[in-house]
């Protein structure tokens, strides 16, 4: 069973701060276009957000941030830049595990990654163990990742289980790759695209939605606290409504 309730079941514990973000990080080709560079300029600019936002979230006591780096869909783009994302995936690991580790982070990875082979699938693992015991951030990369995909083989490891009986939503919660997680309070999705793509499907049913025209390459800590400032603006009622949550407080 997962730790965690889902909101459409139970109401979850808000607070002004989300415990848990999600992002879709946008805009890396558009960023290098705009300064005629190739694509893969804007891949690696990319980095540096993700450094700052992982800083940030940690700096102010986010538990959980979830990054879309892959989806099972970007296998349609071209081959070279399909390369050029696994390289930089490996390298990435490679670069920034320790570092993550002397700062308390703890690294996951959800998707069917054995599609990247079996070297990116040593070093996740090896990743992912060195960083088990740590206590701060959990930071976890969707890679290779579809929110169908992750309901498809829910379902099918309850059958493979044994499951008897109907599955009711905490069956399935717990066989999803993000079941050590709660569901995300906040998504951001930067570039300027309004849409969530195949991204978390089943765990963003309440979650609230920031998007911003700002390019992933451009998004630091300031846009990250903008996108908090606007959470926390916002009135979280789960179904219910305002006159309830005002008799609650």
């Amino acid at each position: 069973m997962t730790a965690f309730g889902s909101s459409t079941a139970t109401l979850p514990q808000t607070s002004d701060l989300p415990q848990h973000v999600a992002i879709i990080m946008d805009g890396n080709g558009r960023w290098a276009r705009q300064r005629l560079l190739p694509r893969a300029a804007g891949h690696k600019a990319g980095l540096g957000a993700v450094r700052a936002v992982v800083k940030g979230c940690a700096e102010r006591g986010i538990g959980y941030l979830t990054l879309f780096a892959f989806s099972s869909e970007n296998w349609r783009r071209p081959a070279d830049e399909v390369g050029f994302l696994t390289r930089l995936f490996l390298s990435t690991l490679d670069r920034e595990i320790e570092r993550l580790h002397r700062n308390n982070v703890r690294f996951r990875v959800v998707g069917a990654t054995e599609a990247f082979g079996d070297v990116i699938c040593e070093r996740i693992r090896a990743a992912e163990t060195l960083t088990a015991g740590n206590t701060g951030l959990t930071l976890t990369v969707a890679a290779n990742y579809g929110g169908r995909w992750d309901v498809l083989q829910a379902v099918e490891r309850l059958r493979q289980s044994g499951h008897q009986g109907p599955i009711d939503e905490s069956a399935l919660a717990a066989q999803l790759s993000m079941n050590y997680a709660p569901e995300p309070d906040l998504f951001i999705r930067t570039g300027g695209e309004a849409r969530i793509s195949n991204f978390l499907l089943w765990q963003l049913a309440y979650t609230e939605f920031h998007f911003t025209d700002t390019l992933w390459p451009d998004f630091g800590d300031a846009a990250l606290a903008e996108a908090f400032v606007s959470y926390a603006r916002r009135e979280r009622r789960f179904g219910r409504t305002s006159e309830q949550l005002q008799q609650s407080d």
